[in-house]
């Protein structure tokens, strides 16, 4: 780990307990400030978070939320990196013990990385590490005298080795051995020294050792059944593993292939030394023991028994409340930004407003995209270059950008350190993503923003146009279900809506298919499939299992989830394409560039050509903020065979894309079959389009990611401005 890059830190940041509330509901917040004994705080209603002085600008109406002041500012820090660990107990420095366990390395480096240790306050008792040399055990007694033995072996990343050490007090031994389990080749090393016991008890650390509420010294990589036993073996013979060993030789043994789905340590020996996990380490991965007969970790547990720690892990800052407000009841359904002021340093986090329960609701409703936004959550993209930090400096947008603060977690499309793909993502940090004036390209037409931001050209757009809206997030759908949203006229999301819950995907389907008017304004929407459960609140999972365009992919047997154990991937692969739901589904991808998109026959049927009332160009959307053009970046098609529905109207169709863009994996057989027979060429398409139900719903799809970047162009006095006005007053019945 390069420390130095790990411990820097924003001058003025912070993140809320929850990401939504209704008035009456509060807020914690938690804040940590550098260098400084005090900021300031107030709350904002944020209605356009796009910088471009080309477009609206930053749009920020002060509200009063009863908080705002001057608080004390503290400096508050971050655990950052998984491990196990299991309560103080005598036995883990007691006058024998041995304790052996597998290992898989990640990533081995010139510096130490912990497999286990056993140490109190002041540093007595004992630390197993390894670096890209040599496996080392190292006993201090109390009094300070410290004594280690190591082993030199070739270790190969990715490879599993046997390692096992311990200490004898009372014959003055320390002994270490390592094994390759794929070559056999054996280490055995023994010191004859005289030891002091550990006064303390001690807590046992897997992964990590830890001092304080720090961790240090992270491993990267697999660990599997970690074993204490009572005393050392008698001879240079590895230690028995655990399935082998009698119980009277074990005095603990953890068995990661139970619980998998918690974050709970199992000990099956006679004492329960029972432990937890910290920052959620990978489960449900392939140990040892992995034949590859089973794919589903909950076919066979103990295949499965390994479990995988990265020092970037990060599952809660559990930083302290430095203060709450509670939502007036006077506040309208929005999104609203609590505002951290520190001299020019400032930050704004985001949070949701629902309407009150049991008072009328608007008709339209905005489903903000919230579990998008945390799978991207601190992106690091590696592009923020002097050019992209010129420009945040001048258009006076958000300064700070994840290439530099990797401190607070990354993103599920960015690597761990050892190169796994990071399939956890916690709200529960500074997100920097999330955030107004976040510029995530730099696009040379238009504004260069994505998720948060860009979507709030849709709430830009909603003021202007004087729609009244209430907003719910993803994390509010899926908790609450269909009674949320089932009392409005139409559903809207924006630009792109790409992970969802089973469960999210059902109450839509249901809500359309029961009469319920959808829109959905993005592109690639409807894509990934996460898990989440109740006892990790703010926290999603995701498997990159199988195809789709995909920033890194799960190894085979790792596709099911260790949270609920589903199987995941493409929501397409899971039997559910996104045209079943929003009549379009991912068909392309380019670079950040728009085009635009040209109307088809349909478009002048008389069953739809009110979409287009007052609507003059013949090139439709050649404009916008996001890469100059409504139809670009990521496009999706209508496709009947997946699930379009029968009567839908294609009402345009994009155009004159640039060479960058590509048909998506999932739809090439060959390098010149598609699944639909049509040249891969051809599937480079957004296609505008609408459908009616049998029992009263309609859709309404755009299929780009880029659309909404249009809608405020010419102060919203345009040809795709108008035809959104025309379906959602429509839809809406406004």
């Amino acid at each position: 780990m390069n420390k130095n890059l790990y411990s820097k830190y924003l001058p003025i940041t912070g993140y809320l307990d929850n990401v939504s509330g209704r008035p009456g509901d509060s807020f914690d917040v938690k804040v940590s400030a550098q260098g400084v004994d005090k900021y300031k705080a107030d709350v904002v209603r944020i209605i356009c978070a796009d910088p471009n002085p080309e477009g609206p600008g930053l749009r920020y109406e002060t509200q009063n939320f009863e908080l705002a002041g001057i608080y004390p500012a503290r400096s508050q820090c971050i655990d950052l990196g998984s491990y196990g660990e299991v309560p103080a107990s005598p036995c883990f420095t007691a006058p024998r013990m041995l304790i052996g366990l597998l290992i898989q390395p990640g990533i081995l480096r010139n510096s130490s990385s912990v497999l286990a240790a056993s140490q109190n306050t002041v540093g007595d008792g004992w630390v197993l590490e390894i670096d890209n040399k040599e496996i080392k055990f190292s006993y201090k007694s109390t009094g300070g005298l410290v004594e280690s033995i190591s082993v030199t072996i070739p270790m190969r990343c990715l490879s599993w080795y046997h390692i096992w050490a311990g200490y004898d007090v009372l014959e003055g031994r320390l002994l270490l051995g390592c094994q390759s389990k794929s070559d056999g080749a054996l280490s055995v090393q023994e010191r004859n020294v005289e030891l002091n016991r550990v006064a303390e008890c001690s807590r046992l650390t897997f992964a990590a050792k830890k001092t304080d509420n720090q961790s240090a010294d992270h491993f990267n990589g697999r660990l599997e059944d970690p074993v204490i036993y009572a005393k050392l073996p008698v001879s240079e013979c590895p230690p028995v593993l655990p399935d082998e060993a009698g119980h009277g030789e074990i005095v603990a043994w953890w068995d990661f292939s139970i619980g998998i789905g918690t974050q709970a340590l199992v000990d099956r020996g006679s004492r329960g030394l029972g432990g937890r996990l910290v920052n959620i380490p990978y489960r449900g991965m392939r140990g040892i023991n992995w034949t590859g007969r089973f794919m589903h970790w909950q076919d066979c547990p103990r295949e499965y028994a390994a479990i995988h720690f990265h020092e970037d892990d990060l599952h809660d800052c559990g930083w302290d409340t430095d203060f709450s407000f509670k939502v007036p009841t006077y506040a309208r359904s929005g999104v609203y930004g609590l505002r951290l002021r520190q001299g020019v340093n400032e930050d704004i986090l985001p949070f949701y407003v629902l309407p009150s329960n049991g008072k009328k609701k608007n008709k339209v409703c905005y489903l903000a995209s919230t579990f998008t936004y945390q799978a991207y959550a601190n992106h690091a993209r590696g592009n923020c270059d002097e050019d992209m930090r010129i420009r945040m400096k001048d258009w006076g947008a958000n300064l700070h950008n994840p290439d530099d603060y990797p401190s607070y977690g990354q993103s599920t499309y960015n690597f761990h350190p050892d190169g796994t793909g990071t399939s956890i993502s916690s709200r529960l940090r500074p997100v920097l993503t999330h955030r107004p004036g976040f510029l995530t390209f730099m696009d040379n037409a238009g504004s260069g923003l994505r998720h948060f931001s860009a979507d709030s050209h849709l709430l830009n757009w909603f003021e202007d146009s004087d729609i009244d809206f209430d907003v719910i997030t993803d994390e509010d759908l899926d908790n609450e279900g269909l009674s949320l949203i089932s009392s409005y006229s139409t559903i809207i999301t924006g630009s792109h809506p790409e992970y969802h819950t089973s469960r999210m995907l059902d109450y839509l389907q249901s809500y359309r298919d029961q009469g319920g008017k959808f829109i959905y304004l993005g592109g690639n929407g409807f894509y990934w499939k996460i898990a989440r459960i109740p006892s990790l609140p703010g926290v999603i999972e995701l498997r990159r299992a199988e195809g789709g365009i995909r920033a890194w992919a799960t190894a085979p047997g790792e596709s099911y989830h260790q949270l609920d154990g589903e199987y995941g991937g493409l929501w397409r692969r899971n039997g559910r394409p996104p045209q079943k739901l929003a009549g379009v589904g991912f068909s392309a991808q380019g670079l950040f560039e728009g085009s635009y998109y040209r109307r088809m026959p349909d478009s002048y049927k008389l069953e739809a050509d009110w979409v287009f009332e007052g609507v003059t160009e013949e090139k439709l959307g050649d404009y916008g903020l996001s890469g100059g053009g409504a139809a670009g970046f990521e496009l999706d098609r209508a496709d009947f065979a997946l699930g379009t529905p029968e009567g839908t109207f294609i009402l345009a169709r994009s155009e004159n894309h640039s060479d960058s863009f590509v048909t998506v994996p999932e739809e090439l057989l060959s390098h010149i079959n598609t699944v639909t027979g049509e040249d891969p060429a051809d599937l480079i398409r957004a296609e505008i389009v609408y459908g009616k139900l049998p029992n009263g719903g309609e859709i309404f799809s755009v299929g780009s990611i880029c659309f909404c970047g249009s809608l405020n162009y010419n102060n919203g006095n345009n040809g795709v401005s108008k035809m959104l006005r025309n379906v959602v007053r429509r839809f809406a019945g406004v």
